[in-house]
Formats: structure tokens, sequence, C-alpha cells
């Protein structure tokens, strides 16, 4: 795997001159920080050697590198999930690049469903914590000392430092958000009733299906992260209703502007 990065950086390092600092990944229906990027490169995903395709029809597949905040950034514009079909390596697979290609930084975006009976839909709430729930943790197997060590620590999953400077750019610019613990879960099936009581009753705030997998990586080499939800449906007791990804992708459009806004007045600030 090790040697699979390297190609890939190689190949990545060829095809442009940006070294990027800050790396992104943006969710479901959340594209629409990259059109706030001054574009230098893009590179589909097909032409990096050993990188996967995305195979969700709202996700696109290529790396941006550009300018966002006076920084220079990667950003992946469509992201992996487990429930593809890839293995937990694959779906982190990108960070790993990332962190290579010099990233000091990552920033998360995601559509999740509530658990929190406080939440709206359309809530936006920032990641202080998470609980894995997906079968498979992306650390089995060999271990690469050259990235990180073995057992690494998870008390600070998500950078106490950027949280609190994205309330205070929240609270500048009247935009409501919370803070909360994620629980990921592998999908595609969105949670039943029970299963949403469940998240809620060991400690979470709000679900989705991605964003552990890529900040455990992440941390495992050391990069400060940054995650950001888009409440776009609710699993409280009472007001769980049907939600197509249709649903989910219109909810996260309206309020991406705002999630928006936080990320790229953060990145400017750091």
């Amino acid at each position: 795997m090790l040697t699979q990065f390297k190609e890939s950086v190689a190949y990545i390092q060829q095809k442009t001159n940006v070294q990027p600092t800050i790396g992104i990944i943006l969710g479901t229906g959340l594209g629409g920080l990259v059109h706030e990027i001054n574009v230098i490169d893009e590179i589909p995903y097909q032409d990096i050697p050993n990188f996967p395709i995305s195979t969700v029809e709202s996700h696109s597949g290529k790396l941006i590198f550009g300018e966002l905040g006076g920084k220079k950034v990667v950003a992946m514009q469509g992201r992996f999930h487990f429930y593809e079909g890839y293995s937990m390596q694959q779906v982190t697979f990108p960070v790993r690049v990332m962190k290579l290609l010099g990233i000091e930084k990552l920033f998360v975006s995601n559509a999740s469903g509530g658990v929190n009976p406080d939440f709206e839909v359309g809530e936006i709430m920032i990641q202080n914590d998470h609980i894995n729930l997906f079968p498979a943790h992306p650390l089995i197997g060999k271990n690469f000392d050259e990235l990180g060590p073995r057992f690494p620590d998870m008390s600070e999953p998500y950078d106490p430092a950027m949280i609190a400077l994205a309330q205070q750019i929240a609270a500048e610019n009247n935009i409501k958000v919370s803070v909360g613990t994620y629980a990921g879960l592998t999908g595609p099936t969105l949670e039943t009733p029970a299963e949403y009581g469940y998240v809620r009753a060991i400690g979470a705030d709000a679900v989705g299906m991605s964003t552990v997998p890529e900040v455990i990586v992440a941390r495992h080499m050391e990069i400060p992260c940054f995650a950001i939800s888009i409440i776009t449906d609710l699993g409280v007791p009472g007001k769980i209703q049907k939600v197509s990804v249709q649903d989910v992708i219109a909810v996260a459009s309206r309020q991406e502007p705002k999630m928006t806004k936080i990320m790229r007045e953060l990145i400017a600030r750091i």
C-alpha cells in the first residue's frame, strides 16, 4: 500500500505544481465550496494510479487543486464510501495521498440524519467527537510506521481550536450552529426508527455514512481535523419521515452557502 500511495503522489505531482497545505473532502450535495476555490488544476480520479473511483451519482470524481482563503488547497470533489464495496483502506486512500502531498489540516463535510431532539432539518452541526460503528477499521492490518503509530491516540479527533474559531465565525455572520457527536454507520440504507433510537442512546447527535474513517486515518498521521454536518433529515420519534437521496441533496444544497462561508473563513484565518 505504501508503494501505491507514493505512485499516486508521483503521478499527481507530475500534473500540478500546487503544494497544498489544506485538504478538503466534500459530502453529498455539498460540493459548492469548490466554486470558491481559485482552481489551478483538476485531475480525474480515474487518471490517478491506484485511486478508487466514486460510484455515487451525486458525487463528482476529481481532485481540485487551487487557492482558497489565501491557502493552497486540494479538494476531493466526490468521496468514497464503505457501502460502495470498497475496503476501508481504499476509502481512506486519498487521505494518505493528501498527507504525502503536504497537507497540514483536513476539512470534511457531510450530510447526516439528526437524532438530537433539539435539532431541526437544515441544522448545521460542527463535530466535536464521533462514534465508530463501522464493522471494519481503516487501521487494521500492517501499520505504516512512516505515517503514524500502531496505536494512535483519539482523545481529540476534531481540533478544539478550529471548532472554537468556527463558532466565532458563525456568530459573526449570524449563522446558527450546534456542536455534537457524529455516529458513522455503513449504509446504504437509512436507519430504522429503532436504529435511530440506539444511536441517540449511545450518545450521538447525528448519524451518517462517512467521515469517521477519513478522520481516523488523518489523526493516525497527526493531521488536525475539522468536520461539519448538515442535518438533512430527522431520526427523532414523531418526526421520522420517508427520505430519498434527492431530499437529502435538496436540504444540503439549501444550507450549503452557510457551511461554505464558515469553512472558507476558517481556512482563511487559521
